[in-house]
């Protein structure tokens, strides 16, 4: 399976059908999902994993999946994804990240989000990434903090599938640019030419 982006503890790679199970597993976890208006049942979840592979094949990038190296085993997914639905802010490019709950706390979501970063500014060309989150999910916004994303405050918005209350983060190329100067270096590997 082709690796997409190396960091120095982690390999973001297209899926594995050895993935699922776990993945499976992720979405039915209530610590994961807290902030989700559900579970996911196998079949979402499956499906999930099929959206991200034809939106690879269509964009070549989609949220990919997360192993670590030194043991090779699949923690969740980091990537970029245009969302499948419209919003005041839409086209646009999403920032996202799912881990299971026993990785959370080591920085593998913030590691692995800047690789991406990286990798859709510099390869990819984007103008600009956004994410978003729940008002209430404090950890997702922490990365987005941490990876240089900037709160837009007049971008609040009602999620148009789940209707929750969402906050609006985004970074440019150009303050990405700016970041990448003034920060220490976290370069990530680019693995492949798709």
């Amino acid at each position: 399976m082709t690796s997409i982006l190396e960091t120095e503890r982690l390999i973001l790679r297209e899926w594995k059908d050895e993935d699922i199970p776990v993945f499976v597993a992720m979405n039915q976890d209530p610590r994961v999902m807290e902030f989700f208006p559900a579970l996911r049942t196998e079949q979402e979840s499956r499906d999930g994993v099929e959206w991200h592979r034809r939106h690879f094949k269509e964009h070549g990038f989609c949220c990919y999946a997360v192993e670590i190296k030194e043991t090779g085993e699949f923690i969740g997914f980091v990537g970029l994804a245009i969302p499948p639905y419209e919003t005041h802010f839409s086209p646009c490019v999403e920032i996202g990240w799912r881990l299971a709950h026993q990785f959370w706390g080591k920085g593998y979501a913030t590691e692995a989000a800047k690789a991406v970063l990286e990798s859709g500014f510099e390869k990819h060309g984007l103008k600009e990434i956004v994410s978003f989150t729940t008002t209430l999910n404090k950890p997702s916004m922490r990365v987005m903090e941490k990876i240089g994303l900037k709160r837009e405050l007049n971008g609040d918005f009602d999620h148009p599938i789940s209707h929750v209350r969402h906050v609006l983060y985004h970074l440019s190329m150009k303050d990405y640019k700016t970041l990448k100067i003034a920060a220490t270096p976290n370069p990530a590997k680019i693995m492949t030419d798709k």
